[in-house]
């Protein structure tokens, strides 16, 4: 594709890494989401409580919402979303977390070829 060209789908990649300072306050707001989301099922909101109530990480991705960061974009209508998150290890002075952001650039230059 030429410049002129160019799709117009982006994909927005953004990594980020949170600290949960209040455990109990997270599963509560995640507790008040689930209980008021009208489209999930008895069973499944059943379900969705005990996962929630044993990991926090499961708990922060039902509050992220994809949809939320980009509703009052102008011009922007969200395509498609994917998010995950998962427990790490993490240490900011270790070098494999100071250069995460440097490889990510790396990434992008790669793909720009492509």
């Amino acid at each position: 594709m030429t410049s002129t060209e160019t799709s117009r789908f982006v994909r927005l990649r953004v990594e980020l890494v949170v600290e949960i300072t209040d455990p109990d306050g997270l599963r509560r707001a995640t507790f008040e989401r689930i209980d008021g989301d009208e489209s999930l099922a008895a069973e499944e909101r059943g379900h969705a409580r005990r996962v929630v109530e044993s990991d926090e990480a499961e708990a922060l991705a039902y509050l992220v919402e994809p949809f939320e960061m980009v509703e009052e974009v102008p011009g922007v209508e969200l395509a498609q979303a994917s998010w995950s998150s998962e427990h790490i290890d993490y240490d900011p002075r270790a070098a494999e977390w100071s250069g995460a952001f440097a490889e990510l650039d790396e990434d992008d230059e790669d793909d720009e070829g492509d």
